[in-house]
């Protein structure tokens, strides 16, 4: 039985720095103004992700995707299951994700939904994380811009993070020694114990500095977190390094990113930085999600979730990204999942 009216969260004023309480604002709505057209889809949201990249979309400038506009419900990648359909595509009960954003309920055009397999060792979930935009940005970034190789040395930032758990991961399955930075003794801790990584440093030590000089020069280092620590590694790096630029999570509440001091360091050891979007490598997505999902089936990729209950509760969590309060991937549960389809 459908409820007389849903609950939508939309961008209330945009933050100059910190997310603030007035950020956002909820709002409840008659379910029957989710009616749907021929080609469209309606979906009962039951996950959502929360994502560092959030906080770049609420800014009013130029980037890869629109800002989101004051009023509109704040943008963000879930999953859910189909309730009706007009989409010869689509069935009643379908597993799906999309870009659904902070609602309960969200009436979607067919080519916005992609139908998702809820296969044996795999939740739905999951294609939040490993097998989601997370963890397709690990591989991608992780395969092209550091083009990893056995034998070398690798050092992850944010590594505690949903992109950074698994680049560290792939990067002990691809032969090479992995180094990662994170900013509690728990995290380090899960790093080092659970996910087996080499050496863990935590950022915050009075000798992080010193001890991180003792693993000498690094061939890569996949960065989720830019300014002093991406500044540090610049002056570490091996002949030809490779620096994917992922994410600058210590610069995105800021009015102004802090510049680099050490960059002609790329000069003299022909090293490379570069940016990327995983969106990019969309035609590349099913070949990646079938590796990924054999190594969740099979226990050699580990994930670990940062639940969060009730939509509402989504304004409140997203600034944990920005002050490590989570270990792991942050999601929101909406609701309670209906019986899927299993394949």
């Amino acid at each position: 039985m459908n409820p007389a009216n849903y609950k939508r969260i939309v961008l209330n004023s945009r933050p100059e720095t910190d997310i603030e309480p007035t950020t956002f604002r909820a709002e409840t709505l008659p379910f029957s103004s989710l009616e749907i057209e021929t080609g469209q889809v309606l979906v009962k949201v039951t996950w959502l992700s929360l994502d560092p990249a959030m906080r770049g979309w609420l800014r009013d400038r130029r980037s890869y995707l629109l800002p989101v506009q004051i009023g509109e419900t704040m943008r963000a990648s879930g999953v859910g299951i189909v309730l009706k359909s007009l989409s010869k595509d689509f069935e009643v009960g379908d597993s799906v994700t999309g870009i659904f954003g902070w609602t309960e309920f969200a009436a979607m055009r067919e080519a916005n939904v992609r139908k998702i397999t809820v296969s044996n060792g795999v939740q739905s979930v999951d294609f939040l994380n490993t097998l989601g935009i997370s963890g397709l940005t690990a591989y991608f970034g992780l395969r092209d811009i550091c083009d990893l190789k056995p034998g070398d040395k690798l050092v992850v930032s944010g590594a505690a993070g949903s992109v950074g758990s698994l680049v560290c991961q792939l990067g002990k399955r691809a032969g090479a020694t992995v180094y990662a930075i994170a900013g509690a003794p728990d995290k380090c801790e899960w790093l080092e114990k659970e996910l087996g990584v080499d050496r863990v440093f935590n950022y915050k030590s009075p000798t992080f500095h010193q001890d991180f000089k003792e693993i000498g020069f690094i061939d890569a280092f996949f960065d989720n977190v830019g300014g002093d620590i991406l500044d540090m590694i610049l002056t570490r790096l091996n002949k030809g390094a490779r620096i994917a630029m992922c994410g600058a999570i210590s610069q995105y509440n800021s009015v102004e990113a802090k510049g680099l001091q050490n960059y002609m360091n790329l000069i003299a050891q022909r090293g490379k930085m570069q940016g990327f979007i995983v969106i990019d490598y969309a035609k590349e997505f099913p070949v990646a999600i079938e590796e990924l999902s054999r190594g969740l089936a099979d226990g050699s990729i580990k994930r670990k979730f940062h639940i969060v209950e009730g939509l509402e509760q989504a304004p409140i969590a997203l600034p944990m990204l920005f002050s490590g309060g989570n270990t792991g991937k942050l999601v929101v549960k909406v609701s309670e999942e209906p019986q899927a389809k299993q394949e």
